[in-house]
């Protein structure tokens, strides 16, 4: 049994992981409202650009699974403090970036920071709290953490941005690493595998592979629609994930033991993380936007009425603690989407272009439902995981987190791309360039050469067409929301079933 000062350090040691955790969400999304401030001051290519954008998420989910591994043979703790020291630096590096390549650079090397701060956290946490109970309520905080990241990424960014340059939405990191490496070598245990076996070097670079083709395939369809090359990187990912997949069946030692996904509850969770990742983070691309456009907030503004959305995520995450006891993990997973999904709804028919209420309301009950899932989700890895590859199981269900991220942007960014262009097409049509209706705010730009009537009338359009187009996506979304809870039920039910029953 734990004594009291077992516990109160177990306690301690939570609200450290959780720093992290936070972080490396945050960092993320927090490009969502400091962009405009950055491309001002930096005046990078379209191309250097989408790669600031864009390195970060490839790096991090390409690692992770890689990093859980080494973690779970070198020891977790002495894993997160080194990431922790690199993520610092970097974090230094990109606040005082003079251009727009040490920029990338610097992004690069958080994301490999990022990548041994995820997975390291959430394995800690189930070496800490070894009852049920405390375990579920230390999950929940981190999920609130980790996926609420992502919402308070430009709630922090755009209030920062109300009173310093830019780079304080990265330097702001460094105090934090700094307390991370003073507080962990005392409040936090270390944690590996008991019986550590040779590193799978070849699991890990079929994974990397597989991890970074795909999320190039999604980034390019969301940036430049479907072509060769966002073809040829989706076949790579396919051709490198069958061969992880045949080469960690065939080891002695695989990085990831891929049996786990032929568990029903840790694949019904792995596909929980990636729909509400989906749905967050796509929403999430276009919500800042529409918010500053559309309703004519300030970054502060925005920032300021997104903050009950990051009460939707604590509140979904305490009922998804308070429920797991009396519902079965499924369940749970599907009430949690179903709530997804019902934000979602809100959103899409709510007409958020005149009640901005409306559309936080929405916005709110949707990250409610990804608190509930995510949380249930993450309980239902370590849980059903063995102790020994926690590291690697928790990398999954972080990159699965990433994947969903990415493609959201990916369908949300085209479903909204689309509908916007199809929108605004007549009211643009020989009164601005071609180029000025690819996106609202180039053409927002264009409408302020004309003359009235005209600057009015395409300015409206405008902006109606970026409410379709977010509505629409918002519809795509809730849809991906629905299916996922009819399978985690479905899922639910299946395992009940006595085993003698003939599927």
């Amino acid at each position: 049994m734990r004594t009291d000062s077992t516990t109160a350090r177990s306690w301690c040691g939570l609200v450290v992981l959780l720093l992290p955790a936070l972080l490396t969400s945050m960092d993320i999304s927090v490009l969502f409202v400091a962009a405009p401030a950055i491309t001002e001051a930096l005046e990078p290519t379209s191309g250097q650009w989408l790669w600031a954008m864009d390195i970060y998420g490839f790096v991090m989910a390409g690692l992770l699974v890689t990093m859980g591994g080494l973690g779970d043979r070198f020891g977790r703790k002495r894993l997160l403090l080194a990431g922790a020291a690199l993520f610092g630096v970097a974090s230094a590096i990109v606040a005082y970036a003079p251009n727009a390549e040490l920029l990338i650079v610097g992004r690069a090397m958080l994301a490999i920071g990022g990548a041994t701060l995820a997975p390291s956290t959430l394995a800690l946490i189930r070496t800490m709290f070894t009852d049920e109970r405390p375990r579920r309520i230390a999950v929940g905080a981190w999920t609130v953490a980790f996926s609420g990241g992502s919402v308070a990424g430009p709630i922090v960014g755009g209030m920062l941005l109300d009173q310093f340059w830019w780079g304080a939405v990265f330097l702001i990191n460094v105090p934090v690493m700094v307390l991370l490496l003073v507080a962990g070598p005392v409040l936090l245990p270390e944690s590996r595998n008991p019986t550590p076996a040779p590193f799978d070097l070849a699991g890990a670079a079929l994974s990397l592979t597989t991890a970074l083709a795909a999320v190039y395939a999604l980034k390019r369809v969301a940036d430049g629609g479907a072509d060769l090359l966002a073809a040829a990187a989706a076949l790579l990912a396919l051709a490198a994930g069958a061969g992880f997949t045949a080469h960690s069946r065939r080891a002695a030692h695989p990085l990831f033991d891929v049996g786990l996904l032929r568990k029903p509850p840790f694949a019904t969770a792995i596909g929980a993380n990636t729909v509400v990742a989906l749905a967050t983070t796509g929403l999430g691309a276009l919500a800042f936007t529409f918010l500053q456009l559309v309703h004519g907030l300030s970054a502060l503004e925005s920032a300021l009425w997104a903050l009950p959305t990051f009460a939707g995520a604590i509140a979904g995450s305490a009922a998804s603690a308070a429920l797991a006891g009396r519902m079965p993990p499924p369940v749970l997973l599907a009430t949690g989407l179903t709530v997804t999904a019902a934000g979602l709804g809100v959103v899409a028919f709510g007409e958020p272009a005149t009640s901005l209420g409306v559309f936080l309301a929405g916005y709110t009950v949707l990250t409610t439902g990804v608190g509930m899932t995510a949380t249930a989700a993450n309980s239902l890895v370590l849980t059903t995981a063995p102790p020994q590859r926690a590291g690697a199981a928790s990398a999954l269900s972080e990159t699965s987190t990433e994947f969903g991220g990415a493609l959201g942007i990916a369908t949300f960014g085209t479903v909204a791309s689309a509908v916007y262009a199809s929108g605004i097409a007549d009211a643009a049509a020989g009164r601005v360039p071609a180029h000025a209706s690819d996106t609202v705010a180039a053409t927002l730009t264009a409408a302020g050469g004309l003359d009235e009537p005209h600057r009015t009338l395409l300015r409206e359009e405008a902006l109606a067409a970026y409410t379709d187009g977010l509505t629409a996506a918002a519809t795509a979304g809730l849809f991906a929301a629905a299916l996922a809870a009819a399978g985690a039920l479905t899922a639910g039910l299946r395992q009940r079933e006595p085993s003698g029953v003939a599927r």
